[in-house]
């Protein structure tokens, strides 16, 4: 086949968020939006006999963001606790993709020594029926413990 089948688009709602703080795993029931990318840095490669500038890969820049519904205490812990010691608190994420009803199966990706780049502390709005907050986060390392099969070659 050298299409894939509406079936097994992946339904953005199938999923599940899990964080790990302290040791202790959390599940993210108040998520709405969650994505994890690394962007590649690049140099800019000038050489004689041509005018194109070339880009060479000299590093990778790993970030995040990440749409709540407002009054998950985790995130807000872990600012109040650098506010009180000045140590900065990790935590890992767990993001699954599991939609039942394609035959890819599921992604499952690890995100290691995440760290927090802002959190609302408080918050209200007179025109939200449902209070909502954005967290932009930074980590270091990621791997993939499951990942999707390939449609194509399933039998």
């Amino acid at each position: 086949m050298s299409y894939i089948l509406e079936k097994d688009l992946i339904n953005g709602k199938q999923g599940t968020a899990i964080v790990t703080i302290n040791g202790q795993n959390h599940t993210l029931f108040h998520c709405r939006k969650i994505e994890a990318k690394t962007t590649f840095n690049k140099a800019d490669i000038k050489v004689t006999g041509t005018t194109t500038i070339q880009k060479k890969p000299t590093g990778q820049t790993k970030t995040g963001t990440l749409n709540m519904y407002y009054g998950s205490p985790y995130f807000v812990d872990l600012a109040h606790e650098y506010e009180k010691t000045g140590k900065t608190l990790y935590f890992d994420m767990m993001i699954e993709n599991n939609d039942p009803t394609t035959s890819v199966g599921a992604r499952r990706i690890a995100l290691y020594g995440c760290s927090l780049d802002e959190i609302p502390i408080a918050k209200l709005d007179a025109d939200a029926d449902a209070l909502d907050e954005e967290l932009g986060f930074s980590f270091t390392s990621w791997e993939k413990l499951e990942n999707f099969h390939d449609p194509a070659q399933l039998g």
